[in-house]
């Protein structure tokens, strides 16, 4: 191979890197945050709702992107506490999933005043916020553990947020 041809390919693989890397390390317009449900526990990277609620934006053709930023077993205590590493001055959308476990792990009496704190936080920075309240697992597909939902619950749970995520993006 000549030096010119290897200089033009390799001109061309670091073009196509620099052109993946600036999708891949823009800050995230949509944050999910919450617990097991949000993380899709159980289910393959890419079957999450954060996951496909970005590829359904991007098939209506919203160029946004989605972060993840639910961990197993998260309290809303532990939501607080991450909201500033978990949402920066990019995000226009907060998907709040609060989940079960402060009732769970003996604290139920502080989820409301951290809820509150949560929404406080986002409305300071003019962030929408969109409520997964557990209501809205009721129905859907589950896992045989009977908490966490199937891929397909995902990808339901997804639809259902769909439009009010797009809403929350054109403001």
């Amino acid at each position: 191979m000549s030096v010119r041809r290897q200089i033009a390919t390799l001109f061309a693989v670091v073009s196509c890197f620099a052109a993946a890397t600036v999708g891949a390390t823009e800050a995230a317009e949509v944050v999910a945050l919450g617990a097991s449900n949000t993380y899709g526990k159980g289910v393959n990277r890419g079957e999450d709702f954060p996951a496909q609620l970005e590829a359904m934006l991007r098939a209506k053709g919203v160029q946004a992107s989605v972060a993840n930023a639910g961990i197993n077993g998260d309290t809303t205590a532990g939501m607080l506490s991450r909201f500033d590493s978990a949402v920066d001055g990019s995000t226009r959308v907060l998907v709040l999933q609060p989940g079960g476990n402060d009732a769970r792990k003996g604290a139920g009496d502080q989820r409301a005043g951290n809820i509150g704190a949560i929404m406080a936080k986002a409305s300071q920075r003019r962030i929408k916020v969109v409520m997964v309240e557990n209501g809205m697992f009721r129905g859907l597909p589950h896992q045989v553990d009977g908490v966490h939902l199937t891929p397909e619950g995902y990808r339901m749970l997804a639809a259902s947020l769909l439009p009010r995520v797009m809403g929350g993006l054109r403001r």
